[in-house]
């Protein structure tokens, strides 16, 4: 018991350093856009580009992680995000740059399946629940720390935030190198079953998963992408306020993960608590434009922070329960399906946005809402076996 969770602090502590590594240069951006003299598009699509990378290299990492085993895929994942941090930091030129959002976008590709399958590995249907939702916390705990270590750093020079996060993340991997084992399989392969493939995204057991992860990666991209814009222009908020809301939010959000989401799991079901979760960001959503207080917009923002931050973790336990031995492939899959709406989600956001600038709330909680409909139908569902996973399609 307690080698397991000295393991799972390990993965955790990988996870923060990654998001701790991208977390930072978020306050050196608008520096390095003058430095560089980039425009605002060409920021966007190195965005554009990193998730683009992960969402071509998710299916075979998803692969990789149950064939070539969970420890390596780690160890690469965070010895890549190193070499794009390095890059990044050196790096002159657009070819240099966008390159180094390429190879960050694989090894966030790498890295999530296999830190998904070992949690899944080490623990049981009772504890998996909650070692999943302190993996969210751990990454969202990243996001909030490093954009103010970032800053910080950014003082000492503008590239030191990139040659800080390429010396974690060298740490990380050296670190995990000797520390992790690689863990037993809870499921073994056999001849009778079914490989991994692109048929099975179809299968109806996870299919339906993964379009609610696609819903709400696609509506939380569209909200997060515009949220600064869209109080600055219709508020006049200050970055002060901003950061305060966005930190507060990822706040409230990690401490929900730890000490909301495995109670909630287990009283309600990932099924009933996706569904909720859904229904109630839809409307706090929808909320965004007609709300006019800092306070009421600040309250708004952190519940509708903490629906996203429990239905991830939730679609995930699922989805780990359920993947018998494809434990790889559906984390693959999960940060595919992440990805997809992670690109298109701030497009359409940003051009509604020109349009008018409650145009993106508006799609996102028609999204949302179509979401909620389809985990309606999906909890009416009941599972036909214990291991629908490799049962015939």
């Amino acid at each position: 018991m307690k080698k397991t969770s000295l393991t799972l602090w390990l993965l955790l502590a990988n996870l923060l350093i990654a998001f701790l590594g991208i977390g930072l240069i978020i306050p050196v951006m608008p520096t390095l856009m003058n430095e560089l003299h980039l425009s605002g598009q060409v920021v966007g699509y190195m965005v554009a580009f990193f998730a683009i990378a992960q969402l071509l290299a998710s299916p075979l990492s998803g692969r990789w992680v149950d064939s070539i085993g969970r420890k390596k895929m780690i160890v690469a994942g965070l010895l890549m995000f190193s070499f794009s941090e390095l890059l990044f930091a050196i790096g002159q030129t657009l070819t240099v740059l966008f390159a180094s959002r390429i190879v960050g976008g694989v090894s966030a590709a790498f890295i999530m399946p296999a830190v998904t399958a070992f949690i899944a590995d080490i623990t049981t249907n009772e504890t998996r629940a909650k070692a999943l939702g302190y993996m969210s916390a751990a990454i969202s705990t990243g996001f909030i720390l490093g954009p103010g270590i970032g800053g910080f750093l950014a003082g000492l020079g503008t590239r030191v935030p990139f040659f800080f996060a390429a010396g974690l993340a060298l740490f990380a991997a050296i670190f995990s190198l000797v520390m992790l084992r690689e863990p037993e399989r809870q499921y073994e392969e056999s001849g009778h079953q079914k490989k991994p493939g692109f048929k099975r995204i179809f299968a109806p057991i996870y299919f339906i998963v993964f379009l609610l992860i696609f819903v709400l990666s696609f509506g939380l991209a569209s909200f997060e992408s515009i949220f600064s814009l869209f109080v600055d222009h219709k508020f006049g908020f200050t970055p002060a306020d901003i950061a305060i809301i966005i930190t507060g939010s990822g706040i409230v959000g990690a401490v929900a993960q730890v000490v909301l989401f495995d109670r909630l799991a287990k009283r309600m079901g990932e099924k009933m608590l996706i569904f909720w979760c859904l229904v109630f960001s839809a409307v706090l959503v929808a909320a965004m434009t007609v709300v006019t207080h800092y306070a009421a917009i600040l309250a708004v923002t952190i519940v509708v922070f903490v629906g996203f931050d429990l239905i991830r973790p939730a679609a995930t336990s699922y989805l780990s329960k359920i993947a018998g031995n494809e434990q790889g492939f559906v984390g693959g899959m999960n940060s595919m399906f992440t990805s997809i709406g992670n690109v298109f989600g701030p497009i359409l956001g940003g051009m509604l946005f020109d349009i008018d600038l409650d145009y993106p709330f508006y799609f996102a909680t028609i999204v949302l809402i179509g979401g909620a409909v389809l985990a309606f139908v999906w909890t009416r569902r009941k599972d036909a076996t214990n291991d629908p996973v490799h049962q015939p399609l």
